[in-house]
């Protein structure tokens, strides 16, 4: 029998142990990011076959297109998801790649397949992006200037568009030649290899601008992702701010799409890892996690292909087909949109 007064035992008492501490959100984009820098270290330096000048140029211009890429589709797919306070929506969803291949398709319609490799270059790269630009202005202000414009019309409107580009494409792409087809099958997929060096400054700046815009209003993107009512009642205007940041992430996914071609699931693959990973929903964090995970996604992607594998196809294919398995299951486990 025990004593009256006496301590219990040692085992009689659960041993409780103390949470590990986990790592600060703020710090998380900064170890991204170092990962990110050693994945493109490795990807310039290592592996080098025959005059190292000649490979390190060719590895810089295809490292500029991922970062450009990672940025633009990260980014814009954020702050996408933020002004619709939807985690499984995408850019994509208004119709900007669906533009890009009915001009694709369009111009190997009319001029054949050989336009596509004559009119690469800078005044290419840049009609395209105006065009994409001009048409989501557009959009915007025709939709948000109306009575009953708001962002539900707008996502219909957007999917409804993209729908009638798809279909008016297949339908021009089923006239073509198998020759000039070939060529245009080509350039439907996003190309991270082979981008025009020339096209590079002009896409940096372009971002770079679109980027100060979004990173200035990053606490105001924390208060428009609460809704519509709650940020008007904490002194924001809605629809400014809505209108600047879909204009934003026009500018980001066009300069990407007439850059690199279109990447339908890499901005959402980045971003929905970003959300995972960042440990918080505000934008100080989420912006430059996502970031930094795009560019480890394809600097990294892109090195074990080509050094690991030894494979020669497109890492984009291989992304799309990850980030679109992730879609379908995020859509059927919230069974909804």
């Amino acid at each position: 029998m025990r004593r009256s007064g006496s301590t219990p035992t040692r085992s009689a008492r659960p041993a409780l142990r103390r949470p590990r501490p986990a790592l600060r959100p703020d710090l998380r984009p900064v170890l991204l990011g170092v990962l990110a820098l050693v994945a493109v270290a490795c990807y310039l330096l290592l592996f080098v076959r025959g005059s190292f000048a000649f490979a390190l140029e060719r590895r810089a211009t295809a490292v500029g297109a991922m970062v450009v890429a990672a940025f633009a589709q990260g980014v814009a797919t954020v702050v996408f998801q933020t002004v619709t306070r939807n985690r499984v929506l995408t850019p994509s969803i208004m119709g900007f790649d669906s533009l890009y291949v009915l001009a694709q398709t369009a111009l190997v319609v009319v001029f054949g397949g050989s336009v596509l490799a004559a009119t690469d270059g800078l005044p290419k790269l840049v009609v395209q992006t105006l065009v994409m630009v001009a048409f989501a202005t557009l959009l915007f202000r025709w939709l948000f200037s109306g009575r009953w414009g708001d962002l539900h019309v707008l996502l219909l409107v957007g999917v409804t568009l993209g729908l009638a580009f798809d279909s008016l494409s297949v339908f021009l792409q089923r006239v073509l030649s198998p020759t000039d087809h070939d060529v245009l099958s080509v350039r439907l997929f996003g190309r991270l290899t082979a981008v025009d060096p020339a096209t590079l400054p002009l896409a940096v700046l372009v971002c770079a601008g679109a980027g100060v815009v979004v990173w200035r209003r990053r606490h105001r993107l924390d208060v428009l992702q609460l809704g519509r009512d709650t940020a008007t009642g904490l002194g924001l205007d809605h629809r400014r701010e809505l209108t600047v940041a879909l204009v934003a992430v026009s500018v980001l996914v066009a300069s990407s799409t007439a850059l690199v071609g279109p990447m339908t699931f890499f901005g959402f693959l980045v971003a929905a890892l970003a959300r995972q990973l960042a440990g918080t929903h505000r934008h100080a964090v989420l912006l430059p996690t996502a970031f930094a995970l795009g560019v480890l996604t394809l600097v990294g992607g892109q090195f074990v292909l080509e050094h690991v594998f030894y494979a020669s196809g497109m890492l984009t294919v291989v992304v799309e087909f990850t980030g679109g398995l992730l879609f379908i299951a995020l859509l059927l486990r919230k069974r909804s949109l």
